[in-house]
């Protein structure tokens, strides 16, 4: 990762470990999934606020789309957390301990058409995507195959909701 992605978070009581990861790249690495798993968390609530207030021509397939993605969503909130925890640190339990402004990303006021609120999980979906592909790769610089291999797969869904998100509204 470059020097520009490395947060300020720091991990909370951090764990000796004897696992073949260097202290500080676990330390890093849970500082950044503590930041995907926020990034999970809002994809979560924003796939369900949208859920619930589809309308329109699209709304079966929005409706049942959105349900789909947040319950993977929210299983992989659960892996996520508890990879940290296998990295000896304690999952995040404060706003301030995700990294990032849980309010940033949510709707505000009125809900986005239809269009609006596929655009937006698209453009959600593709940045966690290229978010995790940078942790993965730093993961696994650090020989820390196991966070590769569970980001390696969100990166698939990530990838393959927005393919199918962008494919509701493709003219």
């Amino acid at each position: 990762m470059t020097k520009s992605n490395v947060l300020n978070v720091t991990p909370k009581n951090a764990e000796p470990l004897k696992t073949g990861i260097e202290a500080e790249a676990r330390e890093q690495i849970a500082k950044h999934l503590s930041v995907a798993l926020a990034r999970t968390y809002i994809l979560v609530v924003k796939s369900h606020l949208y859920h619930w207030n589809v309308v329109g021509p699209l709304f079966k397939s929005i409706h049942d789309l959105t349900e789909e993605h947040y319950e993977n969503l929210f299983a992989a909130a659960d892996e996520i957390a508890e990879r940290i925890r296998a990295l000896g640190f304690q999952a995040p339990v404060e706003a301030a301990d995700f990294g990032v402004e849980l309010g940033e990303v949510l709707p505000k006021g009125k809900m986005p058409n239809a269009a609006g609120m596929i655009e937006n999980l698209v453009k959600d979906h593709e940045a966690i995507a290229a978010q995790f592909r940078d942790i993965a790769s730093y993961a696994g610089d650090q020989d820390d195959l196991v966070t590769e291999d569970m980001l390696t797969a969100r990166i698939a869904f990530h990838e393959q909701a927005s393919w199918m998100l962008r494919a509701l509204i493709a003219e």
